[in-house]
């Protein structure tokens, strides 16, 4: 998915939505004819080998601070490059899937939110069914997964 995309313009790339990403995806694939090779489990098994490239990034650094202030310039861009073939091909496979990424996100996160109440949870990184089940917590109504 990296070659052959035209470079635009400044303008036009910081306002990019998801949306936008679909519909340049899904012509991209169309101008090439790829659309019979982009079934579910062919987007799916190329986004785990492009996460699997993302990792090698990460892979025997041990923990970094954020903003990779010690990388070179050149490594980040490695990472942006492979961050992007991730979101690329996730985009890619909601669309041919038919689900609405950013909506199924913003619901994921008001599932988050109710899972996951502050009150319960600031700077703990116990899991929902760890935080639920403390003792501590017998006064706080959380809904619970079905």
């Amino acid at each position: 998915m990296k070659k052959g995309v035209s470079a635009e313009s400044e303008g036009e790339r910081e306002g990019v939505t998801l949306e936008d990403l679909k519909e340049k995806l899904a012509n991209f694939a169309k101008e090439r004819d790829w659309d019979q090779f982009h079934s579910p489990r062919n987007l799916l098994l190329a986004l785990v080998g492009e996460v699997g490239e993302l990792s090698e990034i990460f892979q025997w650094k041990g923990e970094v601070p954020r903003g990779l202030p010690d990388w070179p310039q050149e490594e980040k861009q490695h990472l942006g490059e492979e961050l992007s073939d991730v979101l690329l091909y996730l985009v890619r496979l909601s669309d041919v899937c038919g689900i609405d990424l950013a909506k199924a996100a913003l619901t994921k996160l008001e599932l988050n939110a109710q899972k996951y109440p502050v009150q319960l949870c600031k700077g703990s990184s116990q899991k929902y069914y760890q935080i639920h089940n403390r003792k501590d917590n017998e006064d706080v109504v959380v809904p619970k997964d079905d």
